[in-house]
């Protein structure tokens, strides 16, 4: 597969791209939306209900010039602009491991599943055009809750031109939401995390820890409302800031803030084969939030990224603080590559303790 790049959020593809959904019990095909419904046990009725809400749904997001063909056919056609490659990346959301029901309103769960993808499109710099989702559902789901999700979904898919162009859905013991995000750039033009430099200087967009603060408060039982002023259940990609810095070719690399920022700095420095040294008195720590939940939280979905130390960057773009926090460096051990300032003059090894689907 020409152009896959599975150490990146998003995989760079040559701009002739087919997606083929795979039947295996009933196809169903819809205006630009292709949906497989697979082993759905609710009854006849409920399913028709669903699958009419999905293609409501469908319908509300089109409009795309990118996505040029769906009706009765077994695959999406699409299109990018002359001279632009596709980006693409796919995020998976499970039940109790990425949100939980009793916590999340199901119209912020639609939200954050798509905005995972989003962001990543954001962080190569790159424009959204279609989304793919795949969904694993409990049959005694309330099918007040789906309504909910699919809202939340299409509200920003609507807001970021990202229409939804087909997907999957089956039985499932508890909800998975799996959803790929095509999206495109320029033709060599995506930003990676391979291109920062020895002096490049080190920035983040917005502030970190916040959201990680909402999910420490509700592990202690604490309610709080899923407001959209509250970027843990309502994180908004970085989008209009990546395709900022894309066309102005001023960043060197760049990641969204997803698993933390000790881990995904980390990232940066394997992939540029770099070091790294980070201000603790420069990191910009969201409000109710503190040091550590703003380096190892995860889930703030921002903008880490490197630019030359000659860059005169702006203070805000597209509405968003932009921070210096730090600067990179050589190094020949780039397991061990993070260090941090602290505020009392202290240097010390930044260890990685953000999200990980495996640890203890």
């Amino acid at each position: 597969m020409v152009g896959l790049r599975f150490t990146q959020g998003c995989a760079v593809w040559p701009v002739t791209l087919g997606l083929g959904i795979s039947s295996r019990r009933r196809h169903l095909s819809m205006q630009v939306f292709v949906f497989d419904i697979v082993n759905l046990r609710q009854n006849t009725m409920q399913e028709r209900q669903l699958i009419k809400r999905i293609r409501a749904l469908a319908s509300s997001t089109s409009g795309t010039p990118s996505v040029v063909q769906g009706i009765g056919d077994d695959c999406a056609v699409l299109e990018a602009p002359r001279g632009s490659q596709y980006l693409v990346t796919t995020d998976l959301c499970v039940e109790d491991v990425h949100f939980r029901r009793k916590w999340h309103p199901a119209h912020s769960v639609g939200h954050r599943c798509l905005a995972r993808g989003l962001s990543d499109i954001a962080a190569m710099g790159g424009t959204p055009m279609a989304c793919f989702l795949s969904l694993g559902l409990p049959s005694k789901l309330p099918q007040a809750w789906i309504d909910g999700f699919l809202r939340g979904l299409r509200d920003l898919a609507c807001g970021f031109h990202t229409q939804l162009a087909g997907g999957d859905i089956s039985s499932a013991p508890k909800i998975i939401a799996d959803i790929v995000v095509i999206g495109h750039a320029p033709s060599g033009k995506a930003i990676l995390r391979s291109g920062g430099r020895p002096g490049d200087h080190i920035y983040v967009t917005g502030a970190l820890g916040g959201s990680a603060a909402t999910l420490q408060k509700l592990r202690t039982g604490k309610k709080i409302k899923a407001v959209r002023s509250n970027l843990h259940f309502y994180p908004q990609p970085r989008i209009q800031v990546g395709q900022w810095m894309q066309k102005r070719g001023l960043v060197t690399a760049m990641i969204d803030l997803s698993d933390g920022l000790s881990v995904d700095l980390a990232h940066i420095c394997e992939e540029s084969r770099v070091s790294a040294t980070i201000c603790a008195g420069q990191i910009p720590i969201a409000k109710g939030s503190n040091l550590g939940l703003a380096l190892h939280g995860g889930e703030d979905y921002e903008l880490l990224f490197t630019a030359s130390k000659r860059v005169k960057m702006p203070k805000q773009i597209a509405g968003v603080p932009i921070t210096r926090i730090g600067t990179i460096s050589d190094t020949s051990n780039y397991s061990s590559a993070i260090q941090i300032l602290g505020e009392n003059g202290t240097v010390r090894p930044l260890p990685q303790q953000g999200w990980e689907h495996f640890g203890d």
